[in-house]
Formats: structure tokens, C-alpha cells, sequence
């Protein structure tokens, strides 16, 4: 199944170092036949950007709760795999599914991450994300600022340079 993890820089930098990945509580996200129901219509290519989003919005909790890093940028990071053993969570949500174990730096097929331009945004949506998730409507569009930059996909072989370079 291809799965979208939600994560920050400093999880890449482990996943570079340690060859493997766990995503934060198992939770990755995915076209499920729950997300399919969900939509009237849409193609694979535009149920999975729906995964990539929540899964970009997943990244934003996870910096709010990781604070700020010296030396990293505030980005939102999302890595695309192919893993077995994903359970299916529609309980959670339409696209949520829990991972079984770690994810391999060889099931990565590809990372999609800010562009630099995204930051300001991005610190601010980290700012307010309790305040969305709880109905605030000014942090909701605080959040959406933030999700209106598109990520930019990277070639699972060039993360180790992407993040030298930044």
C-alpha cells in the first residue's frame, strides 16, 4: 500500500542515519476504501493528493509538538512508501491507516517538503494548530495559509543532499 508519513526534518535526519523510520503512534495516511467513499468523484491522482494534504497537515501538529530546532527550518515534510501491513483506521479519519513497524529508507519512493518561501506561513500555522483543531476560524485560515503552499517533491535518493543543503 502507498502510504503518506507526516514528518519533520529532524525525523528525515533520523531516517538518513538510521536507514529506517517510525512514524509518530504508527499514524500515516493513504487512499483507503473509506477516502474512495468519501468522494463522488476523483481519480487515484486526486484522492492521493487528499492523503498528502492531511498528511501535511499531520506534519504541522507534529513541528508544533517537536518546538523549534536550531539549525532546521520550519518545514512541513511528508515521505511516500510502499509498506505491508498497514490497518486500515477509518475510525480515526477517511484516510488514516496505522503502520505495523518502521519504515525502510528503501520503501521511501519520495519526499515532499517546503519550499523556503513556506516558513513564515508555516511558523505561524505552528502557532495556532490547537486553536484550529478546536474551531477557532482565525486560526483555521492561519492554518490554510499554510497549506496553500504547495510541497515540492523530491526523489527519495536525493533527501540525504536536500538536507545537507539546508
Amino acid at each position: 500500500m502507498r502510504v503518506y508519513i507526516p514528518a519533520t526534518l529532524t525525523m528525515l535526519q533520523t531516517l538518513v542515519a538510521d536507514g529506517s523510520i517510525h512514524a509518530r503512534s504508527g499514524t500515516a495516511f493513504a487512499v483507503t476504501p473509506t477516502l474512495r467513499e468519501s468522494y463522488f468523484e476523483g481519480d487515484d491522482d486526486e484522492l492521493a493528493e487528499v492523503a498528502l494534504r492531511e498528511a501535511a497537515l499531520a506534519s504541522l501538529r507534529l513541528l508544533a509538538a517537536e518546538g523549534e530546532i536550531e539549525g532546521l527550518p520550519p518545514r512541513r515534510a511528508v515521505l511516500v512508501a510502499e509498506v505491508d501491513g498497514a490497518t486500515l483506521r477509518p475510525d480515526l479519519d477517511d484516510a488514516v491507516v496505522r503502520l505495523d513497524g518502521p519504515v525502510g529508507i528503501a520503501d521511501v519512493i519520495a519526499t515532499y517538503l517546503d519550499n523556503a518561501a513556506a516558513e513564515p506561513a508555516v511558523l505561524a500555522a505552528i502557532e495556532v494548530i490547537d486553536s484550529a483543531d478546536l474551531g477557532d476560524e482565525d486560526a483555521e485560515f492561519t492554518v490554510g495559509d499554510a497549506q496553500d503552499h504547495d510541497l515540492a517533491w523530491y526523489a527519495s535518493q536525493e533527501l540525504p543532499f536536500l538536507l545537507d543543503l539546508l
